[in-house]
C-alpha cells in the first residue's frame, strides 16, 4: 500500500524549520540544497542556499520539507495540521512543549470525551500541530 507523508513549504526558512523539528522530534536529518541540483549554476549564491528537499525521518515519523515555492507564492492557512500520535504520556508532553518554543500552545493537554489526552500548537513558523496519546 502507499505511504503518505507530510511535506511542508517554506519562503527561504525550511533549514530552520527542519532543524527545529529535529531538535524537538529527533531523527536523522537530510538536506538537499538548490545549489547541490543538477542545473543550479545560472542560480544567484543566495538562492543555491535554499532547500530544494529536506526529510527527517525517525522511526515511523517522515516530515518532508521545501524552499520550492510555486508561482502563486506561499499561503499559510489553518486547513492542513500534522497530527503526532504519541507512544507515551511522557512523549507527549515532551513534544508538546518543544513544539511550542517560541510558538503558541494553542490548546492544552487535556484527557477527552474519546479517553485520550489531547493538545493543539502551532508553532513559530505557523505550522499547527496536534498530540494525542490514547491511553487505552
Amino acid at each position: 500500500m502507499a505511504q503518505l507523508y507530510s511535506y511542508l513549504t517554506f519562503n527561504g526558512n525550511c533549514r530552520q524549520a527542519m532543524t527545529f523539528y529535529q531538535s524537538c522530534l529527533g531523527g536523522e536529518l537530510e538536506l538537499q540544497t538548490i545549489g547541490q541540483a543538477p542545473l543550479s549554476e545560472p542560480l544567484p549564491d543566495n538562492i543555491k542556499a535554499y532547500i530544494v528537499q529536506a526529510t527527517l525521518r525517525k522511526d515511523n515519523l517522515v516530515l518532508m520539507a521545501t524552499d520550492m515555492v510555486a508561482n502563486e507564492g506561499l499561503n499559510s492557512g489553518n486547513s492542513v495540521s500534522l497530527l503526532l500520535n504519541c507512544q507515551s504520556e511522557q512523549e507527549l508532553h515532551h513534544y508538546y512543549h518543544q513544539l511550542a518554543q517560541q510558538g503558541q500552545a494553542t490548546q492544552p493537554l487535556a484527557t477527552n470525551f474519546w479517553g485520550a489526552i489531547f493538545g493543539s500548537v502551532t508553532d513559530q513558523f505557523g505550522i499547527r500541530w496536534l498530540l494525542n496519546y490514547d491511553k487505552g
